[in-house]
């Protein structure tokens, strides 16, 4: 029997160090491990106030996580970055559970994701759409994507 994973949530500043590792720990084992992408984790965006971190844990492994960025530019909107789940834990609706709650906390704001390519269909999934043509950003090939806020963004 699996056990439930439990659903966790923190400001930046209010993150214990222990957790943050694991987060850390789990992005690294993720995208720089098994997708062999070598990129800079530590962006210093972890840290920033408005930064909310999201993550379910089982016993005592954090085993998805995502970063919910909020972003002041043209009004208050928000960006998810960061999503990853533990290859062993995969397939199970965890990255379901952790992105339909962070998306229930962006609410009706413009909420941005640079989407794996791979992974666009399940984006659109949650309602975002693509707003761009496909780009490589690490080697890997993304497309940026929006869910609502009005009208469509602009990068500048």
């Amino acid at each position: 029997m699996t056990a439930t994973a439990s659903l966790h949530r923190s400001w930046a500043l209010d993150l214990d160090i222990a957790t943050f590792y694991k987060i850390l720990k789990l992005r690294v084992d993720v995208f720089v491990v098994e997708q062999s992408c070598p990129y800079p984790e530590l962006d210093g965006l972890d840290l920033d106030t408005d930064t909310r971190h999201l993550w379910l844990e089982e016993d005592g492994e954090v085993v998805c996580t995502l970063r919910l960025l909020e972003e002041h530019e043209d009004g208050k909107s928000f960006r998810i970055g960061r999503l990853c789940t533990d290859r062993a834990h995969r397939g199970q609706g965890h990255t379901t559970r952790l992105l339909r709650t962070a998306l229930a906390e962006v609410g009706s704001h413009a909420c941005r994701i640079h989407a794996q390519t791979y992974l666009v269909d399940m984006y659109a999934k949650h309602g975002f759409a693509p707003e761009g043509e496909e780009y490589l950003l690490d080697g890997i090939p993304h497309v940026p994507m929006r869910r609502g806020g009005g009208e469509p963004w602009q990068p500048s």
